[in-house]
């Protein structure tokens, strides 16, 4: 099991040397650093905390400056912890890019969904409307509330409410590249959240099985070397003034 926190800058699309099309989500990585490592001498589990995206000094209190001062780093925006992974293998301030994952592994991806406010049970629910016609005064209602007895509304009636701002977990999403120069991973297919929102990619729990992924077209062309070279320019001038030269000489024969 391995982790790292990254944020959504948004979809787009690769093609492989096939042709076919793939759709993907950038998320950036950055350099994640290890904050904190969790032992069960100390705290009864094993994980280790990372931190991702800088934070101003002047936004930060005292607790947080303290805590990532022990891991000789800059206050992070972004703290979670990732489980299951071996201890042995991190330290405390250690960074991580982009090159934690290869192309192929199998991730889990969870993020925070888009907020869509105070809703309605048709929009929140799926359920259907009323009649709108011949009189009709019932169009977009909630719908009975339940039996006579025992005169009151049953838990987990489907009402209207807050819809959206949930933890969501997508799971067995494809790792299709993997840009250690702008410290970028293309997830194949979509990722809960709005864009520039933060999210947490794990190694996936169901299926960690690697697959083998084709190879991607790149329109990065390498730039031609262009030689300099020196003309002689002392050829070309004596050439120019001797026809000169001759020429006037001819005007004044004449």
């Amino acid at each position: 099991m391995k982790g790292i926190l990254g944020r959504k800058l948004g979809m787009t699309q690769v093609f492989d040397k096939n042709g076919k099309l793939t759709p993907v989500t950038v998320i950036e990585v950055g350099t994640n650093v290890v904050t904190q490592i969790r032992t069960k001498e100390n705290d009864g589990y094993e994980a280790i905390q990372l931190g991702f995206g800088e934070k101003r000094e002047k936004l930060s209190n005292k607790p947080e400056l303290g805590h990532t001062k022990k891991a000789n780093t800059t206050p992070k925006r972004f703290l979670k912890e990732i489980r299951g992974v071996d201890i042995n293998n991190y330290e405390l301030g250690m960074e991580l890019h982009a090159d934690t994952f290869e192309v192929g592994e199998m991730v889990d991806v969870t993020g925070t969904s888009k907020g869509k406010g105070f809703q309605g049970v048709i929009k929140r629910h799926n359920q259907s409307r009323g009649p709108m016609t011949h009189g009709s005064h019932y169009h977009r209602g909630p719908g009975s509330m339940g039996t006579m007895r025992p005169m009151r509304v049953f838990k987990g009636k489907k009402l209207p409410g807050h819809m959206g701002e949930e933890t969501i977990t997508i799971q067995n999403l494809v790792i299709v590249a993997v840009d250690t120069l702008n410290g970028c991973l293309l997830v194949k297919g979509n990722v809960p959240g709005p864009k520039k929102s933060f999210v947490v990619i794990r190694t996936a729990v169901k299926n960690p099985i690697k697959k083998e992924m084709e190879e991607l077209i790149s329109y990065v062309t390498e730039e031609p070397v262009v030689s300099e070279t020196v003309e002689d320019v002392t050829d070309d001038t004596k050439t120019t003034e001797e026809t000169n030269e001759s020429s006037q000489e001819e005007k004044v024969e004449e």
